[in-house]
């Protein structure tokens, strides 16, 4: 998050208690594909909020197959018609396998119908296990509201059933098996069709603009930093801790093992003017569809002094809001707070991408994708962009697809910040210091690269002794 977005500190996720269950009904299931016939599961569905302003589907997936299923690779879609203009904001209140092991992403459909434009896929980390021959994964409370918390109308919802007041399986809503289609009815024209086996090609494209740098410098005064055409942040201003100033002197560069490593110290003692924050961007804002990708370490407990403050650590780009809704904003972020915030009491990783924002009165237009677990460690972070969707990978796997509607109409910069969204998360005037670390960047102008591909192009400029390149033109 950068300056454009510093407004936004109220963000659109509140801790909410669960309300009181209410509950379901039974359909049958549709025929299931030769593929499948070992892997076949249900779902059972129950309503568990009938009101205005929230939807709540509780669902259990039931294996009722002959094998074992993979939780991961399973999807569940929920259908609703979306309200106009709205943005949408999941979460998890409660469930058996553990909300950390639970995903909830939104999409669009293809073929709009009068009952249905948008799904709510619900699907499993692999921390979910295996749901073995007769087994379900007990309740999955999940839960989610228009982003402004405005009124929400389910009764033109396609998977909403207000008379199902207890669990039994439900038609209406959609499950996949590795992609293959298992259970349900998807709204007409919307069928969900096979997966292709994936192509994971490891060798990259020969040629193409591309930025790369490995962040071997002696320090932030270094005048190759500014010459390959980075900015350390040193003026003053949100987002977080009000007063807090952009502390140059706490970006710093050193070599773990054969690699340079950027490292991002930020620090308090629990007030404001104690408080120091780091960010790191491009000057040049010529970055638009293709390949994102970094390793970035991201850290959960302090260097030093007490924990708990609500820290965010990021590798993001975006340009300038014009102006409160400007429809040519565009920002695309992976943040991990690890001790929680935005009413999220724990670590959580977000992918978010921005159509635009009002600051006051605030206002979102965004599709997110989180998981509630703990990414202390390096990460390989990818995203790309083309001209039909966002898609965010964290270690090689899909962790977000976000919708065309989202798509950049201008080019951004591309930054690293580490910063703290208030001094609630801990009170103390202890000093203490948090580091988030950067191994590269990469990004390739107009070519979407899988994981691997990117894998293999940093490894080629590093066998080549290629620390940095940049042959991105200017918009």
């Amino acid at each position: 998050m950068s300056d454009q977005t510093r407004a936004r500190t109220p963000r659109l996720r509140a801790a909410l208690a669960v309300a009181a269950v209410t509950g379901l009904g039974a359909t049958a299931l549709t025929a299931l594909p030769a593929a499948a016939a070992g892997e076949a599961v249900t779902v059972q569905y129950r309503q568990s909020a009938t009101g205005s302003d929230q939807v709540e589907p509780w669902l259990k997936v039931v294996n009722t197959g002959t094998t074992g299923v993979p939780l991961s690779q399973v999807k569940v879609r929920y259908y609703f018609k979306a309200d106009a203009g709205a943005s949408y904001t999941y979460a998890c209140s409660w469930a058996v396998k553990g909300c950390a092991n639970v995903t909830g992403t939104f999409g669009t459909l293809a073929h709009p119908t009068a009952t249905a434009d948008r799904y709510l896929e619900v699907g499993f980390t692999a921390g979910a296990g295996t749901l073995a021959p007769g087994a379900d994964t007990g309740d999955l409370q999940l839960r989610f509201h228009r982003s402004n918390w405005q009124p929400l109308n389910q009764s033109d919802d396609y998977s909403f059933g207000p008379a199902q007041t207890s669990y039994a399986n439900w038609a209406k809503v959609t499950a996949t098996v590795g992609g293959v289609p298992v259970w349900g009815t998807a709204p007409a024209g919307n069928d969900p069709t096979p997966t292709p086996t994936p192509t994971d090609p490891t060798t990259p494209p020969p040629n193409g603009a591309a930025l790369f740098d490995d962040f071997d410098y002696t320090g932030h005064t270094d005048p190759a930093i500014g010459n390959h055409g980075w900015s350390v942040r040193s003026n003053s201003g949100g987002p977080g801790v009000p007063g807090a100033t952009w502390a140059p002197e706490n970006v710093t560069f050193a070599k773990e093992g054969t690699n340079s490593i950027m490292n991002l110290r930020s620090s308090t003692a629990g007030t404001g003017e104690s408080t120091r924050h780091t960010e790191v961007l491009t000057k040049a804002t010529k970055f638009k569809n293709g390949t994102y990708a970094a390793r970035v370490r991201f850290s959960d407990a302090p260097v030093s002094g007490p924990d708990g403050d609500r820290v965010v650590q990021t590798f993001f780009t975006i340009n300038d809001l014009k102006a409160p809704m400007a429809d040519d904003y565009a920002e695309y972020d992976f943040e991990y707070l690890p001790n929680g915030g935005w009413g999220e009491p724990a670590n959580i990783l977000y992918t978010t991408s921005w159509e635009t924002y009002r600051p006051d009165p605030w206002e979102a237009v965004n599709q997110h994708s989180e998981v509630r677990a703990s990414y202390a460690g390096w990460h390989d972070l990818v995203l790309t962009i083309d001209d039909d969707s966002i898609v965010y990978y964290v270690d090689g796997q899909e962790f977000g697809r976000h919708d065309a509607r989202y798509l950049p109409e201008r080019p951004m910069s591309i930054n690293f910040n580490q910063w703290l969204i208030d001094l609630a998360g801990q009170t103390s005037t202890t000093p203490r210091s948090y580091d988030q670390k950067v191994d590269y960047v990469l990004h390739v102008k107009d070519q979407v690269l899988t994981p691997a591909q990117v894998a293999a192009k940093v490894a080629a400029y590093r066998s080549a002794g290629t620390a940095f390149v940049d042959t991105v033109p200017a918009p």
